[in-house]
């Protein structure tokens, strides 16, 4: 068999899906917990990820 094609054009809102907001600037930033903190040159840093794009931050405490 072979693939299935789509038809429709895919809305604007389903193309991006809130990428528009992180390309803003406007990150929805949570702290990763699979690691939650950890130590670099003697300080506490905390990772975050952006829920919408998936970058990552660093803070340092």
């Amino acid at each position: 068999m072979g693939e299935v094609v789509k038809f429709k054009k895919p809305k604007p809102g389903e193309k991006f899906k809130g990428l528009s907001l992180c390309a803003s600037g406007f990150h929805k930033w949570e702290a990763v917990l699979s690691n939650p903190f950890d130590v670099d040159k003697g300080r506490l840093i905390t990772r975050y990820a952006c829920k919408r794009c998936g970058a990552t931050k660093t803070e340092a405490k």
